[in-house]
């Protein structure tokens, strides 16, 4: 015969303990409504949402599209956006230089930027009559980190008459100290162009000693730099690669410019997340590694559902501050501005500019993968 225990009355669980999803805690429910208006991009993110999370998502997705159109919006999200960013409530998709390009062009009021500050600074540079958001202002970036304005000017000092060229990956002070930015797409190209324009051999190329590494084993023109790094792109290595080949027999390793020389020695193919990503759809290859930040693998991934993907990546804690949650509330409250004095701004604008007036590449180039570094010399 079975025996009855009395325990007691049970007490009631407090619902106050229970705490809200995101999308609750702002007001936000998954109601038919926002069902009819979001079903048809689930498929977007299907492979890094499940239906399980859907419900907890879409209300975020549909306010944060739904604000758009209130505050004449628009996001811009950078390559290494989680795929529910990148995805669902990107208007423009792309590496820093497609970026720069569109914030150049939207007609909107309200430019998201969906991405790290500096790439809200690119875009205030260019847009001044415009509001840019930055969903959370401790989204920053090690490689801007690590090179001031002042830097650039004891640098001019001491290198008279040679041109600066800066990676977008810096701050407005530091673009408005330079003569012309670049990005990982068009460094080579934006070094031969001032060499040539300057009349002069060497060029000053800051602050990535990485990237200048690698563009000084693609040109003739000697390249002095700073000794800046990626946290993210400076941690693989050449013994990753051999590695990462013996696990997976066949694999084809792509890897971005920002990592260091032995790992371009190691790899198949070098470029910029453009010239990965354009890579991967044009080559369709059986199996790829992409050594970049993590969620890169993933964008291009959904978009080339016939490649498979190895990922053994780095995340980049900057970027990943960025979440549906804080673009969402970055629009609700008009939050987190961006701005740049007017002095610097137009200076660095100028540096901007004579970038955007280069030819644009039909296709985003390579890297060579064997890099000869004799033309280079690091401050």
């Amino acid at each position: 015969m079975a025996r009855i225990i009395d325990f007691g009355p049970v007490p009631a669980i407090p619902g106050a303990r229970r705490k809200a999803k995101p999308a609750e805690a702002r007001g936000l429910a998954y109601t038919a409504e926002v069902k009819a208006a979001t079903d048809a991009l689930y498929p977007l993110v299907e492979d890094f949402v499940t239906p399980m999370e859907w419900p907890a998502i879409a209300p975020l997705v549909h306010g944060i599209n739904t604000l758009k159109k209130q505050r004449n919006a628009v996001v811009l999200a950078h390559n290494y956006m989680t795929p529910d960013v990148f995805r669902l409530v990107g208007d423009f998709q792309g590496d820093s230089l497609q970026l720069a390009r569109e914030a150049a062009r939207t007609d909107a009021k309200v430019i998201v930027q969906a991405g790290v500050h500096f790439m809200a600074e690119t875009s205030k540079i260019l847009s001044p009559d415009k509001t840019v958001l930055i969903p959370d202002l401790r989204a920053g970036c090690s490689l801007a980190a690590s090179i001031t304005g002042a830097d650039v000017r004891l640098i001019k000092e001491t290198h008279s008459g040679l041109p600066v060229v800066t990676y977008v990956n810096t701050t407005a002070d530091v673009k408005a100290e330079c003569d012309i930015t670049c990005t990982s797409s068009n460094a080579v190209q934006v070094v031969e162009h001032v060499a040539k324009e300057w009349g002069v051999d060497r060029v000053i190329l800051l602050p990535d000693e990485f990237l200048a590494r690698n563009v000084a084993a693609n040109t003739d023109v000697r390249i002095i730099t700073w000794h800046g790094r990626c946290e993210v792109h400076e941690k693989f290595s050449g013994e990753d690669v051999r590695q990462i080949r013996d696990a997976h027999p066949g694999v084809i390793v792509l890897a971005h410019p920002e990592c260091p020389p032995d790992v371009l020695e190691e790899a198949d193919f070098a470029g910029s997340t453009s010239a990965l990503s354009h890579y991967v759809k044009q080559k369709s290859p059986h199996k790829v590694v992409l050594l970049t930040e993590c969620s890169m693998s993933d964008n291009v991934a959904a978009e080339n559902p016939g490649v498979e993907f190895v990922k053994p990546c780095n995340l980049c804690p900057h970027m990943k501050r960025i979440s549906l949650e804080n673009i969402y509330d970055a629009l609700r409250d008009m939050k987190h501005e961006v701005t740049v004095p007017e002095d610097v701004r137009v200076r660095a604008k100028a540096a901007i500019d004579a970038m955007l007036a280069l030819p644009k590449m039909a296709t985003p180039p390579g890297f060579k993968v064997h890099a000869d570094l004799a033309q280079l010399v690091v401050m």
